[in-house]
């Protein structure tokens, strides 16, 4: 039935169904007989500890995806362990202009080049005071496209302090293709400073016996040498984890014809074409960071083979996004098994 309503779906440009899907079932949530149809029972809970959290189970939903933190309540229900929201901005900003988002459906993908299309950060902040409590909440946080990267650090710390009483942890993401010159953040000397003033902050302001992660998302297109300096970065800084990957700009290997790709233009790849990218991206940085260095892995898992691939490689946590849209709340309740 999932794939009839799929392909429905797919006759709709890509944002549309989006919205059109995540309130349809929002709706549905609130209806006891059909939340019991559309919605599966939970499996037995686990007890994952990362980052000092309490998970219920492996897998989350990437940033990206609930950008404004609307659908919380019914993604807690379709049963992800923990929801990643944002990109979000200090200033609400309307993105790239439309289209920018397009289905590779041949191989399982899409392309984006959203460009942090949020309502900013205020209007986060009123919906997660009614955030559910029973799933972990990330915070992904960026900084405004027209933020100069000289003054980005303002930006980050901005969103952190606001959203520092409603989120479990946050994302630093430095690593979307879509905002110009954001991803020259991830070199040494801008990253460090970035990170270590965020640290900063988090001691001004957590208090005794409270956690409070921080995460950096970054870029699978990243060399080896590239990798190494960054796993430098993040264990200088002290920061808790680390999240692999953003999209990519590789277009390698489509089944995709090459004139429908050019057509389409620029923007990050994901989904299924990245799974061995970011496999190989994880391996690496395992050589660099401790063995029990905490690391969520993400692109390229479409089915529970990829995901538990995933852990079995080095992660401790998995999330998916693309993986979502061509395989549905099947693909969770699989997922979550792992």
């Amino acid at each position: 039935m999932f794939k009839i309503v799929r392909k429905l779906l797919f006759l709709m440009p890509p944002e549309k169904a989006h919205y059109f899907t995540m309130n349809s079932l929002s709706l549905l949530s609130k209806i006891p007989l059909l939340s019991s149809l559309f919605f599966p029972k939970p499996n037995k809970d686990q007890k994952i500890s990362f980052c000092g959290l309490q998970f219920t189970n492996k897998i989350g939903l990437a940033a990206g995806f609930d950008k404004d933190a609307r659908f919380l309540d019914v993604l807690a229900k379709m049963g992800f362990g923990h929801v990643e929201v944002g990109t979000v901005t200090p200033l609400a900003q309307e993105g790239n202009p439309q289209p920018r988002l397009f289905r590779l459906p041949k191989d399982n993908a899409l392309i984006n080049r959203m460009g942090f299309n949020n309502q900013g950060v205020d209007a986060m902040v009123e919906r997660l005071k009614n955030k559910p409590s029973n799933i972990i909440i990330g915070g992904n946080i960026g900084k405004n496209k027209l933020t100069p990267n000289e003054n980005a650090t303002k930006d980050y710390l901005i969103c952190f302090r606001k959203l520092f009483k409603y989120v479990d942890y946050f994302t630093v993401n430095v690593s979307s293709p879509n905002t110009p010159g954001l991803r020259e953040l991830q070199d040494k000397e801008p990253l460090t400073q970035l990170l270590q003033e965020l640290m900063d902050e988090r001691a001004k302001l957590l208090a005794k016996n409270k956690i409070k992660p921080i995460l950096l998302k970054i870029a699978p297109d990243m060399s080896e040498e590239q990798i190494k300096e960054v796993s430098e970065v993040v264990s200088s800084t002290g920061i808790d984890g680390i999240i692999l990957n953003n999209t990519t700009l590789d277009r390698n290997d489509l089944k995709t014809p090459p004139e429908e790709i050019e057509n389409i233009g620029a923007g990050g790849l994901s989904g299924a074409p990245m799974k061995t990218k970011s496999n190989d991206t994880l391996r690496i940085a395992r050589k660099y960071l401790p063995s029990d260095f905490p690391i969520i892995g993400v692109g390229g898992i479409s089915n529970q083979k990829d995901g538990q691939e995933r852990i079995d490689t080095g992660a401790n946590l998995i999330q998916i996004y693309t993986g979502f849209v061509y395989g549905g709340i099947g693909l969770v309740k699989k997922l979550a098994k792992i």
